[in-house]
């Protein structure tokens, strides 16, 4: 069983940034993949990024790619979602997630199992 816990996110002003962090614990073994989904009141879950689990491989959503950095350290059990230039679009509840396969720039928000409990992330513009 593979537990997440998201830190980090708060309000910041349009063109600030902001670092989350996604911690896990448990068993990871069967899971390939460590993403990021956001919703937005009112709208559709929506993927932002992911990283494998190696670390090798990151896909980004294209509303983000270029202002968003994912990373992980494995020392840590931790993957960070750095986000840069923040835009009040960018407002909503951010989660990570675990999935058991790398869908490379195919992922969806569908495509993860298991879920932290999310975290705020308000852009006032």
């Amino acid at each position: 069983q593979v537990q997440l816990v998201e830190s980090g996110g708060g309000s910041v002003q349009a063109g600030d940034s902001l670092r989350l962090s996604c911690t896990h614990s448990g068993r990871t073994e069967g899971f390939s993949a460590l993403g990021w989904i956001r919703q937005a009141p009112g709208k559709e879950r929506e993927f932002v990024a992911a990283i494998h689990l190696s670390g090798t491989w990151t896909t980004y959503a294209d509303s983000v790619k270029g202002r968003f950095t994912l990373s992980r350290d494995n020392t840590k059990n931790t993957a960070y979602l750095q986000m840069n230039n923040l835009k009040s679009e960018d407002t909503a509840v951010y989660t990570c997630a675990v999935s058991r396969v790398w869908y490379g720039v195919s992922f969806s928000a569908g495509d993860f199992g298991t879920w932290g409990q999310g975290i705020q992330v308000t852009v006032s513009s």
